[in-house]
């Protein structure tokens, strides 16, 4: 699989609070800057891809903006497809069997290099990343800029749902790419653990977990909205406490926003990162696991 040198540019990232930001390395930096530059695909190498028989693109939007238009060749698996309407914890997600079932309907299989975009700056695509990799599946990758890249650059697109051939997709769980409750628990004391609250800073003054440390997700973008430059995320995540030596494990409310941290760190070469999914949507809940409030951690 071909190392991409990449630069990010003008996704728009729309969450839901209507603000408007976007997926970008700043002042223009190569993304080789980045440790592990691969996860990362072109537009334009995409483009001269789409043939290939062991790839897989799939559009994480919904069903209504797939349907208007795609990257030919697209399946679609949106956001919320992924997660489990009758679970107790919201935002979990659906079962590794089911999930599986699903991925191999979608002609995805151990050979499959799966690329992944949406129209929200990869913020929805980063969950399905994490997802892929939790599975133990490596080969990976956000097309860098999404669908408005695509459409800015005039690139051919497909309003033709794709018909692909099923094949078996077999989870093999990989435990370093997740973490649970327990584990947090049982890690409190540990100086080379470290666990990040992705979520804003009010919402970690409301309640958080006593010992997560509060960088917001929102933090890893200049004010003008870009990913800030390699250098500058690993002395802002250093000044935390968060270095590539650690066990770090990024949370948020449910899942979702903890993913972009967690997509973030693994561009950068974090090898000791997971993601605690069930979030706050669990811990907060629970009546026995332990919970402070007020000056962010």
């Amino acid at each position: 699989m071909p190392r991409p040198l990449t630069v990010l540019r003008s996704a728009v990232l729309a969450i839901g609070t209507g603000v408007a930001l976007s997926l970008a390395v700043a002042g223009g930096a190569l993304a080789s800057d980045y440790a592990n530059a691969h996860l990362l695909i072109e537009t334009a190498q995409l483009s001269e891809r789409l043939d290939e028989e062991n790839l897989r693109i799939i559009d994480v939007r919904s069903a209504a903006d797939y349907a208007k238009g795609h990257i030919p060749g697209a399946v679609r698996l949106g956001a919320d497809d992924v997660i489990d309407p009758d679970a107790p914890i919201a935002g979990h997600l659906r079962s590794p069997e089911a999930m599986a079932q699903r991925l191999g309907v979608l002609g995805i299989d151990k050979d499959t290099f799966v690329v992944l975009y949406d129209d929200k700056g990869g913020f929805h695509a980063s969950r399905l990343f994490w997802m892929l990799e939790h599975f133990g599946h490596s080969k990976v990758a956000l097309l860098n800029g999404g669908i408005p890249k695509w459409l800015d650059e005039n690139r051919e697109i497909s309003t033709k749902a794709a018909m692909v051939k099923r094949k078996r997709f077999v989870v093999n769980l990989v435990p370093r790419r997740s973490a649970s409750a327990d584990w947090l628990l049982e890690r409190r004391d540990d100086p080379n653990t470290v666990v990040v609250d992705v979520r804003p800073t009010k919402l970690h003054k409301a309640g958080h977990i006593p010992w997560a440390r509060s960088i917001p997700w929102k933090q890893n973008l200049t004010d003008q909205g870009t990913l800030k430059s390699a250098e500058e995320l690993l002395a802002h995540f250093a000044a935390h406490g968060v270095t590539s030596d650690k066990n770090v494990a990024v949370h948020c409310q449910d899942g979702k926003a903890s993913a972009h941290s967690y997509f973030t760190l693994r561009l950068l070469g974090f090898s000791q990162i997971r993601s605690y999914d069930r979030s706050w949507a669990e811990w907060g809940t629970a009546d026995d696991l332990p919970k402070a409030s007020g000056i962010a951690g």
